[in-house]
């Protein structure tokens, strides 16, 4: 056992991590036991927080991206005595704070929910942008660093590419990405997958490049001094590592580098956990132990914390007694409440396209709203973002004056940037590409959705409707898809999403409203390409719109109780007031007609107004271009619903409108049929 209080440190946080998996009989003991050094150094001598408040605004950011290697970070967490010791006894059962992957909790040190391979180190790349634009706005007093860990699969996921090419592009100084390179998997050695030069991959992206020994703690000090002193490129700090450090099996023989040790407890996988316990200075009969060095180290740590963010207060109350507007400027930004806008005043004309109803609001948006970043995958003219884009600037390196970033051709990147934005705070994340698209998006949405982060998606052509584009740009299954999101809670026990497809350019002002005012979930737009007729009102659409932020609202009345109901969200809408326009005509029926551009939301309502809306015993019918079971929950078993059961043909829209069945001619003979059965 070394006598270097550091490398005692680093031992205890071995010991601390395998004793979590050795008591949870689950887990990955081996590569948190190689980058215990790494981690230590880092949070020891150099990430920069306030121990009293751990969510203080103006801390250094770690981004953890192997979520498996969660009992590394639990451990350097526990030294510090924001987790207990009780706390990480309870790894990975339920209800504990520490889950076998991290769930982003700010007061607890996690910064984000990291588990899915590569989306923790974009996220970082968010939180670096975000950085960047606030101290353009604020000043330099106030720059922060942007930590991220990452490992071999986290470099061999896709989304590496995207995150490694615009941090580089956008030169982050501000982004320290350390690679934990330990030559292992969790079933195979890397070079058996991968022969790639890393470090010439980074360099040719623009990064800045280091190759130290991961367990020297003066080569890894100056590895990150190095790194800190770039202004221009992100740098990426490559740690030859040791999977398993420290292990040994019964006979007292190394066990360290062996793949056996990533991904369960070591007693399972051939090294001996008693003899570790005690090659490291461990008591196996008291194996979550803090060595009373390392406490004290980290209680003199602990207080050198709080001298630092001390002079920072200083400092930050100093430029706010000299800048009071920027400073209630600030507390604005960080506050999360939704911006203050008057949306009446937002004019749309007749008869166009949700998307670009979108547009008119974004522009809108653009000239009141300082600290909303608008993205695009490289759409921004399709999907209608650029609403936005033409009233400032795209992001370039050393120059965040403006508010949007062009992503390029990348959409689960920029998905996962927006929730690095989204959890470094202060702003507001908007980001566009084709709902189609949205499938490529889903892994990054499903985190949004678990950590509740108010992240607004722009999807626009919704539906089979792109028409020309052909079967591949059709969503027809994507609308299902992801309302099922709207179905599940999160763990705050709110709705995890909030997805809404309006039916006209009025109802997407209010849409819009509801999605800015939303800052507990993602909000999904969901817009269509083609022009859309007006929904009918008698008096102030705007104002019956209004009807939209209860999820479901009545459009179209009868007299006395209808005899059918007809309902639909987006462009289907209007399809059924011409169908219901024939049926009045023909058939003397009295119609109601339902918009629905949030089922979740509907349903979220108290019954009494559900019922009012859709009361029992009337025949409903659904009209979706999605599929029909998107509708079915509404509809019930009784009524009928005319949907897609095929993927698209190439035609324009018109076309496929009159082959698919959405025509006013076809909602009568359909409705005619299901009231005749």
């Amino acid at each position: 056992m070394s006598t270097d209080i550091h490398l005692k440190a680093a031992d205890n946080i071995r010991l601390l991590s395998m004793a979590m998996v050795e008591k949870a009989k689950s887990g990955h003991p081996g590569g948190a036991m190689g980058g215990a050094d790494f981690i230590h150094i880092l949070f020891s001598e150099y990430l920069r927080f306030d121990p009293d408040n751990p969510d203080w605004i103006h801390r250094d950011r770690f981004f953890l991206d192997p979520g498996h290697m969660s009992p590394m970070l639990y451990s350097v967490l526990t030294l510090y005595g924001i987790l207990e010791i009780d706390d990480i006894k309870n790894f990975r059962q339920w209800g504990s704070v520490t889950p076998g992957h991290p769930e982003v909790d700010f007061i607890k040190g996690i910064e984000n929910t990291s588990g899915p391979l590569g989306q923790g180190h974009t996220n970082a790349v968010g939180a670096a942008i975000a950085e960047k634009f606030l101290g353009q706005r604020f000043g330099d007093w106030m720059s922060h660093a942007i930590y991220t860990y990452i490992s071999d699969g986290g470099i061999q996921e896709e989304i590496s590419q995207g995150a490694g090419r615009i941090a580089g592009h956008l030169g982050l100084g501000n982004l320290v990405m350390f690679y934990d390179s330990n030559d292992i998997q969790l079933s195979t050695e890397t070079n058996i997958v991968t022969s790639e030069d890393t470090a010439a991959k980074y360099r040719a992206w623009g990064w800045h490049v280091i190759t130290i020994d991961g367990h020297n703690h003066p080569e890894i000090r100056k590895a990150l001094d190095s790194s800190l002193m770039e202004k221009d490129r992100p740098s990426l700090i490559i740690g030859r590592t040791i999977m398993g450090k420290g292990l040994v099996d019964d006979e007292g023989n190394s066990f360290e580098g062996q793949t056996s040790t990533h991904g369960q407890p070591v007693s399972k996988a051939g090294a001996s956990f008693e003899k570790s316990m005690r090659k490291l200075g461990g008591d196996p009969d008291d194996s979550f132990r803090i060595f009373s060095e390392v406490g004290e180290f980290y209680h003199d740590t602990i207080r050198k914390k709080r001298e630092q963010v001390s002079l920072f207060r200083k400092r930050e109350e100093e430029w706010s007694e000299n800048n009071p507007v920027l400073a209630a400027k600030l507390r604005d930004f960080f506050s999360g409440e939704a911006p203050d806008i008057d949306y009446r005043e937002i004019k749309q004309k007749e008869g166009i396209a949700t998307r670009a109803a979108s547009s008119a609001v974004l522009g809108f948006f653009a000239d009141r709203i300082e600290n909303m970043i608008v993205s695009s995958a490289d759409l921004a003219n399709s999907d209608k973002t650029d609403g936005f884009l033409k009233k400032t600037s795209v992001f370039r390196k050393g120059d965040f004056s403006g508010q949007f970033l062009q992503a390029g051709v990348s959409e689960l990147t920029l998905a996962a940037i927006m929730n690095g934005i989204a959890l470094h705070g202060g702003i507001i994340p908007v980001c566009g590409t084709f709902f189609v698209f949205s499938d490529f998006m889903k892994p990054a949405v499903r985190l949004a959705a678990l950590m509740g982060l108010p992240v607004k998606y722009v999807w626009s052509h919704d539906a089979f409707r792109v028409g020309e584009d052909g079967p591949t740009h059709q969503p027809v299954e994507q609308e299902a898809q992801i309302r099922l999101l709207e179905q599940l809670k999160n763990h705050s026990g709110r709705s995890s999403m909030l997805v809404l497809r309006p039916a006209d350019a009025t109802e997407t002002t209010v849409c819009w409203q509801m999605a800015l005012e939303n800052t507990a979930s993602p909000t999904a737009m969901i817009l269509s390409r083609q022009d859309i007729t007006d929904l009918p009102s008698e008096g102030n659409r705007y104002k019956d719109a209004q009807g939209a932020r209860k999820g479901a609202y009545i459009v179209v009345d009868s007299a006395g109780k209808p005899d059918v109901i007809l309902l639909a969200s987006g462009s289907e809408v209007s399809t059924l007031v011409e169908g219901a326009a024939l049926l009045k005509e023909r058939k003397g029926l009295k119609i109601r007609i339902v918009s629905v551009p949030s089922e979740g939301l509907f349903r979220r309502q108290e019954k009494d107004y559900q019922e009012s809306v859709l009361p029992a015993g009337v025949p409903r019918f659904g009209l979706t271009a999605g599929l029909p079971v998107t509708l079915a929950g509404l509809v019930g078993d009784n009524g009928r619903i005319w949907g897609v059961d095929k993927f698209g043909y190439s035609a324009p829209y018109k076309v496929l409108d009159e082959k698919f069945g959405f025509t006013a001619e076809n909602v009568y003979e359909q409705v005619t049929k299901l009231l005749s059965s």
